[in-house]
C-alpha cells in the first residue's frame, strides 16, 4: 500500500497536498484499489467553492459508483481534464497523474482536522 509522506488524508481515503495555499487533491491508493478499474470521473466547475467535507464529484468503477468529498474549504481553481478521457490515471497513478482538482484554501485550521501519513496508516490498519 502506497501511502507517501508529507500529505493530508482523510477517512474517507482521500488525499491533500498543500502548496502556497493551494491543495491538490485525489483519491489514495487503497481507496482506488478498492474501487477496482475507474471508468468514469465526475468533475466540478474551476470556481465552484465547497465547504469541508462537501462532496464535489463522482467516481465510477466497474464495481460502484462513489462520491468525493473535499478534505478543505475552498474554491476550485484547477481540475484534471486528463481524467475525463482517461479516467484509469487514478489507478495508474493515484499521487501523480490521477490527481482530481486543485483548490484555494480558505480556512487552513481545516488541516489540523486532517491524518499524517502515519496517522492514515495505523487508520488503515484498524479498518482491516
Amino acid at each position: 500500500m502506497n501511502v507517501p509522506e508529507g500529505l493530508y488524508y482523510t477517512e474517507d481515503h482521500e488525499w491533500l497536498k498543500v502548496e502556497n495555499g493551494v491543495g491538490t487533491t485525489g483519491i489514495t491508493d487503497f481507496a482506488q484499489e478498492e474501487l477496482g478499474d475507474i471508468v468514469f470521473v465526475e468533475l466540478p466547475e474551476v470556481g465552484d467553492e465547497f465547504q469541508q467535507h462537501d462532496n464535489f464529484g463522482v467516481i465510477e468503477s466497474v464495481k460502484a459508483v462513489s462520491d468525493l468529498y473535499l478534505p478543505v474549504s475552498g474554491e476550485i481553481t484547477e481540475i484534471n481534464e486528463k481524467l475525463l478521457d482517461q479516467p484509469e490515471l487514478v489507478n495508474d497513478e493515484p499521487y501523480q497523474g490521477g490527481w482530481i482538482v486543485k483548490i484555494k484554501l480558505s480556512d487552513e485550521e481545516e488541516l489540523d482536522e486532517l491524518m499524517d501519513t502515519e496517522e492514515y496508516q495505523e487508520f488503515l490498519e484498524e479498518e482491516a
